[in-house]
């Protein structure tokens, strides 16, 4: 079977239309002396309760289809759409949890950080933020915390402060930039369970950026594999059956392997040629 027609997954008949479509993307961004392709032509769909990863190595362009999600770039090719409409600016039904630790505000409380952006977004009864913020910590399992500044709290806690003021905006969409790339290898994986406990609990969409393949299995109901710069699509692929629990099975290892070949292709071919060339 080709790589590229792998375990589509894409949903049978009856499902529901996509919530965010993402067709035939191109995204270009300038740096100081060249003009840098990100991504060439990439597509796919998320729909609504899905996890899904973008995978690939380091410069493939994971990072800047998010930043084009969250409608702080602009295609040059293509279109992104959510719920139908075409994406041309950052908007609060999509809510952005970043790698770095600081992107709370450190003058305020873990209550006033998650109620901060329901203030100013105007979306909600201002009667009713402060409750939907303590509705959200409480998820995160930080209520005893909700009075503490950031300076007090662990880069773990610090993460899920980020996911519950994002979650307590109710987006259609939460977007995820590798957000535990910089926690220990414990905290990492508790923080994938608790992502998992919350996503089992509420069903919301996510859209989560990663070069772990492990990572991408666990989190991930579905994996979209990109090539290196620029970043095209070498496979979609399901992952929704595998947990903690089933990470050294045998068809965990398996897709693990298939995954790692495919993102490992053009150098292990570019060896071989210049093993054969010394021959």
């Amino acid at each position: 079977m080709n790589a590229t027609a792998v375990d589509s997954g894409t949903p049978g008949a009856g499902s529901p239309v996509p919530l965010l479509s993402v067709d035939g993307v191109t995204l270009q961004y300038k740096t100081r002396d060249h003009l840098v392709t990100a991504t060439y032509r990439v597509s796919f769909d998320v729909f609504p309760a899905d996890r899904f990863v973008l995978l690939g190595p380091s410069g493939c362009g994971k990072s800047t289809l998010l930043k084009g999600v969250g409608g702080f770039m602009k295609p040059v090719e293509g279109t992104m759409r959510l719920k139908g409409r075409v994406i041309d600016a950052p908007g609060p039904d999509r809510m952005m949890v970043f790698q770095e630790f600081d992107q709370l505000m450190p003058w305020k409380t873990v209550l006033a950080n998650v109620m901060f952006p329901m203030r100013v977004s105007g979306a909600f009864p201002r009667n009713e933020i402060r409750d939907r913020a303590m509705a959200a910590i409480e998820k995160v399992g930080l209520s005893k915390f909700r009075d503490v500044h950031p300076h007090m709290l662990s880069g773990g806690m610090k993460q899920r402060v980020a996911i519950a003021r994002a979650m307590a905006m109710e987006p259609d969409i939460l977007l995820m930039d590798e957000p535990y790339a910089a926690l220990d290898a414990l905290t990492r994986r508790q923080m994938q369970e608790e992502l998992l406990q919350l996503w089992d609990d509420t069903r919301f969409a996510v859209l989560f950026v990663t070069h772990s393949i492990e990572e991408a299995i666990i989190v991930g109901s579905r994996i979209l594999v990109l090539s290196p710069h620029p970043g095209r699509v070498k496979a979609e692929l399901n992952a929704h059956q595998f947990t903690h629990t089933e990470q050294g099975s045998a068809e965990f290892m398996d897709l693990h392997r298939r995954i790692h070949n495919m993102l490992f292709a053009e150098r292990l071919e570019a060896q071989a040629l210049k093993e054969a060339g010394h021959g």
